[in-house]
């Protein structure tokens, strides 16, 4: 598992508020950016993105996490982890995980870490994981430009905004809309 974790280039992140209203995001880096730091704790940075903090602010309410890392490319496996939480700001990581090191890209820094202390980890079943393949791409770091980092690829600011719908047991999160109001899905 550990060796499993140290190639992987990206995870997925659930985590849910203090009322249960959950959402799931992607974290990628390099090989080895999610650092195994001993047999029961892993971290991943958390780096500078689209400002919404949907995870972190989830995770500031609600410790508990579920991550998912698959191998697209070479095994077609997955492994889950589940834990608990915490948001640990750089500078105070950098003291207690000095043997961790810094990210050399330029522009990409982490500005806190999630430290995750692992209460359970098991294998995600290949059977229905694609084979995808590893394309080399050229990615700058560091860009506040919306139209690089997504913008409003959905058109969703276009879209009239709506009365709030009453929850039902599988809630949408507003991220698309501000305040109480929330947005159909195009």
């Amino acid at each position: 598992m550990i060796s499993f974790i140290g190639r992987m280039e990206m995870v997925f992140v659930a985590s849910s508020d203090a009322k249960g209203e959950c959402d799931a995001s992607l974290r990628a880096g390099p090989p080895g950016f999610i650092r195994v730091l001993d047999a029961r704790t892993l971290a991943y940075p958390e780096y500078r993105g689209n400002g919404v903090h949907a995870s972190l602010g989830n995770i500031a309410e609600n410790g508990h996490v579920g991550l998912l890392m698959v191998d697209f490319v070479q095994d077609m496996i997955g492994l889950h982890v589940n834990g608990a939480a915490q948001i640990v700001e750089n500078t105070q990581f950098r003291g207690l995980y000095a043997a961790v090191p810094e990210d050399p890209t330029p522009g990409r820094r982490a500005e806190r870490w999630v430290v995750v202390d692992v209460e359970e980890a098991y294998i995600h079943c290949r059977k229905h994981i694609p084979r995808m393949a590893r394309i080399t791409e050229k990615r700058e770091w560091g860009t506040d430009d919306p139209g690089r980092k997504g913008g409003d690829y959905f058109g969703a600011k276009s879209t009239p905004s709506t009365a709030p719908r009453p929850r039902r047991r599988f809630p949408s999160t507003t991220h698309l809309g501000s305040g109480t109001s929330s947005r159909a899905l195009r």
